[in-house]
């Protein structure tokens, strides 16, 4: 199956233009059904692979506990395999496509007050006070992701050429490989340049590149990094919920629209392929106004 599961990520990479992180996904999925299909028959095939095993095997992921998310990808990953599986003949039919998508539950994102937020950068801002090259590169990652609202993986894959300092803009490598070009502001600007003059140099060796954001012994930051970072960043605020990189990019869009900004501009600054993604902030606005007037209107 190793070989068939490599072809289908180069499917999945060149065709449908899909990232690395949904491709390790999908290879985790079908890798866990094709251990389900091998413990119901040691012998079988992808020939024995039928909507019958689908469904046990959803079914089992579900008794295990995995998140209705979790179970809706895998049906996701199923679907596309088998079909992509149909038509390069390896399978006469298609078992899953009366396989049925799981609704996969959307539940409102934790966000941060705008007073939180502003604590958040202000601590960030206080432990590199001293130029010590890794609380500068952490001011920087904070910033960012508040001011920018990109993914973690898009921060991560930032090059110093992706920046125009003049400008105030970077050039973003988004989901299927689509590049849009997304504005920060003063207080970003001013911790990108204390890191690029005076923190980057410090940790940068020969396999360092391009990066634009540096781990400890040169190399490129990766995801956990930035994670670990964000959520230390988070315990210095008080009553602050404990969020991490995809809690920024929350609280940004959500107080874009807060200040009055257009949902079809929020829609390309996040880069969401359908407006639909972007309008769940809405109704986080929403709730939280409702909040504010329940607590604070006499006839609430």
């Amino acid at each position: 199956m190793t070989a068939i599961l490599d072809e289908f990520a180069e499917h999945l990479a060149l065709e449908r233009g899909r990232s690395v992180h949904t491709q390790r996904a999908y290879r985790g999925d079908l890798t866990s059904l094709f251990d389900h299909l091998s413990a119901t028959n040691p012998q079988a095939s992808l020939a024995d692979l039928s909507l019958p095993v689908l469904r046990s095997w959803l079914g089992a992921q579900a008794r295990q506990g995995a998140a209705r998310s979790t179970v809706a990808r895998r049906t996701s990953a199923a679907k596309i395999f088998t079909a992509w599986a149909t038509r390069r003949g390896l399978m006469k039919t298609d078992p899953a496509i009366r396989l049925q998508q799981p609704k996969s539950r959307r539940t409102l994102p934790a966000v941060l007050r705008q007073d939180q937020a502003v604590a958040a950068m202000e601590a960030a801002h206080s432990g590199a006070e001293q130029d010590d090259p890794m609380a500068l590169r952490d001011r920087l990652i904070v910033e960012m992701l508040y001011a920018t609202g990109i993914r973690v993986s898009e921060l991560c894959g930032l090059d110093v050429d992706d920046i125009d300092r003049s400008r105030k803009v970077l050039r973003v490598l988004g989901k299927g490989d689509k590049e849009r070009t997304v504005p920060f502001g003063g207080p970003a600007a001013d911790a990108l340049t204390a890191w690029l003059e005076r923190g980057r140099a410090d940790l940068a060796n020969s396999g360092s590149g391009a990066a634009l954001l540096l781990g400890a012994r040169g190399r490129r930051i990766d995801p956990r990094q930035v994670r670990t970072v964000v959520h230390q960043t988070m315990s210095a605020v008080p009553g602050a919920p404990d969020i991490g990189p995809h809690g920024l990019r929350h609280s940004a869009a959500t107080h874009l629209l807060e200040g009055g900004a257009d949902l079809r501009v929020v829609q390309e600054l996040l880069g969401h392929s359908t407006l639909a993604t972007t309008q769940l902030y809405t109704h986080v606005t929403v709730a939280r106004l409702r909040a504010v007037h329940d607590q604070a209107h006499p006839r609430a």
